[in-house]
């Protein structure tokens, strides 16, 4: 049973750190979405959930909660019969060196604050669409080609081409 305990804790630690990528990868996306002219960064489901994602990070730092993830993955260690804390397997070992270091609680919320500023800035700035609506009706241009790899660009000449050969 602790070896199904163990595995369930490095599950959890995996799924806190798909939690955090989606967060600050998220807001990557957004922005680079945005100067690329990508119409999937204005999505109004994902931009929500993006924001909902960092908004509870923010409320449990504010409110000093641990997040849940955490309380969850230790349980399972404890149950595993580990000592310690993130000995053992490799996911482990990794993902828990990229995903929790040491600072101040007043700095993590600073941090937190910050990036929730960034996520509204971006809000503004990259504004979603309402749920429903076409895209011909953003009044977003085709995408940048400099945003596209000359690759890319080829593969889809060829594309257009091939379909003006066949009619």
């Amino acid at each position: 049973m602790a070896r199904f305990y163990s595995i369930m804790a490095d599950a959890m630690l995996v799924a806190h750190f798909a939690y955090v990528a989606f967060v600050v990868v998220g807001l990557m996306v957004i922005w680079t979405g945005y100067f690329c002219r990508w119409s999937f960064v204005r999505n109004f489901w994902f931009r929500l959930a993006h924001l909902s994602c960092m908004g509870v990070v923010v409320v449990e730092s504010v409110f000093g909660v641990t997040c849940p993830l955490t309380t969850w993955e230790l349980q399972l260690r404890l149950l595993a019969g580990s000592g310690q804390y993130y000995q053992g397997s490799f996911i482990q070992h990794w993902v828990q060196r990229v995903l929790f270091y040491s600072a101040g609680e007043g700095v993590f919320l600073a941090i937190y604050v910050g990036f929730f500023a960034l996520l509204l800035l971006s809000l503004w700035v990259v504004k979603p669409r309402r749920p429903g609506r076409s895209e011909s009706l953003t009044g977003l241009r085709k995408p940048s080609r400099r945003c596209f790899s000359k690759t890319h660009r080829s593969l889809r000449s060829r594309e257009i081409h091939r379909g003006s050969d066949q009619q």
